[in-house]
């Protein structure tokens, strides 16, 4: 069966997500009903803080252009093919050494049905950040934490029987940061695992065990920063019809640390999306988990809670609102001899977007971040207010 237009603006909407680099809050699609798309955008940001300095912040205005090239199309009755590539140019008006700075974002994306219950989705991300939107707390003042990171996922699933579906998955991320001090504090590689089975009890309600393994491999002095993670959860996945969908994992996960103490500690993660009208929707969710720290010399890891609300809301036909809120109270956990750090961030976004024309938008948008940490040289708050303008053809 030939891929619909339907899936392709998914994964369009999916790859979007990926390399969008416009701000927190998510924005409108479009789909032109053409495999090949150019676009252009040019806008104007300030920014209050752009090294997300927690004192001596220094204030500038951005002005970019981002042209950017996207291809998705069904290749055969069976494959569907996705690429994009994305360049933005940043220029800064009071900006220590480069003032112009160029970021790419490219991503590849290949599906394909061997039948109607058996399918496999490959993706790789490349991106160069030369201007990371949410920059990474207690790095010492105005220091350039430009980064290259690659994430491939391949996901496999196929379904024995009517009421059962077995899922292998598979993701790589690969951290690269520009500066040499951080690229030997944080330089590594992310490597997940997954396997899940699921079983429909109800046409709408699915129940889902899941085993996950996972090993973060630093480059330098890994032999007290690795880790080596298994996961084993349960959980169901709910889905009455098309416009809403809603997931939840519970378990443990048994983390083995290089150098340090081993740890047992609760997994959690749920989600839910309603679309509750055309260009119209909102999802939310919970995760708490164990994530890296951005101070691997004091701290193992970074318990975190995080919650998380996005809404996409049209106003009129042509004006679309949205917005993002996430968030995060987390704790710091400390090496032997170090106490832990509570920490709380929080990031918000939101945007209207008017769609002038079938090939035209124009964008407002507003980003908030805000840490607020026992440590204060971790703490931090930045404002970045900005337009923007966005032809398609």
């Amino acid at each position: 069966m030939k891929f619909s237009r339907i899936f392709s603006l998914f994964v369009l909407t999916a790859c979007g997500l990926l390399i969008a680099r416009a701000g927190y809050a998510p924005t409108p699609t479009v789909d032109s009903g053409k495999d090949f798309t150019l676009s252009l955008t040019a806008g104007l940001t300030h920014d209050s803080n752009l090294f997300g300095s927690a004192s001596g912040e220094i204030e500038t205005y951005v002005y970019h252009l981002a042209p950017k090239a996207v291809y998705a199309n069904s290749v055969t009755d069976q494959t569907f093919v996705t690429a994009s590539y994305q360049l933005t140019a940043d220029y800064f008006d009071n900006r220590p050494g480069e003032k112009t700075l160029y970021s790419h974002d490219l991503l590849a994306r290949v599906a394909h049905a061997f039948s109607p219950v058996t399918n496999i989705s490959l993706t790789d991300a490349f991106v160069v950040a030369k201007n990371p939107e949410s920059l990474l707390a207690g790095i010492p003042v105005n220091t350039d934490q430009s980064y290259q990171r690659n994430q491939f996922d391949a996901l496999f699933s196929t379904a024995p029987t009517k009421k059962t579906n077995v899922t292998v998955k598979a993701r790589s991320i690969y951290y690269d940061y520009r500066s040499a001090p951080l690229g030997r504090s944080l330089d590594r590689t992310e490597n997940l695992y997954g396997l899940a089975g699921d079983l429909a009890v109800l046409p709408e309600i699915k129940v889902v065990g899941e085993y996950r393994h996972q090993d973060v491999a630093y480059r330098a002095f890994s032999d007290n920063k690795d880790k080596h993670s298994d996961f084993f959860l349960a959980g169901a996945d709910y889905a009455p019809g098309p416009k809403l969908s809603a997931s939840g994992r519970l378990g443990f996960e048994f983390r083995r640390r290089s150098g340090e103490r081993s740890e047992t500690s609760p997994y959690a993660e749920f989600s839910g999306k309603y679309d509750y009208a055309e260009r119209a929707f909102v999802s939310a969710g919970y995760i708490y988990t164990l994530e890296e720290s951005s101070d691997v010399a004091r701290f193992t890891d970074t318990q975190v809670n995080r919650f998380f609300v996005n809404v996409q809301h049209p106003l009129t036909a042509r004006i679309v609102a949205s917005g993002s809120l996430t968030y995060e109270p987390s704790q710091l956990q400390g090496r032997r001899g170090q106490v832990d750090l509570d920490e709380t961030t929080t990031r918000f976004g939101t945007a209207l977007t008017y769609l002038a024309a079938k090939n035209w938008s124009v964008a407002a948008s507003y980003d908030y971040d805000n840490i607020d940490s026992g440590d204060l040289a971790r703490g931090q708050v930045r404002h970045r207010v900005g337009v923007s303008a966005t032809y398609a053809f």
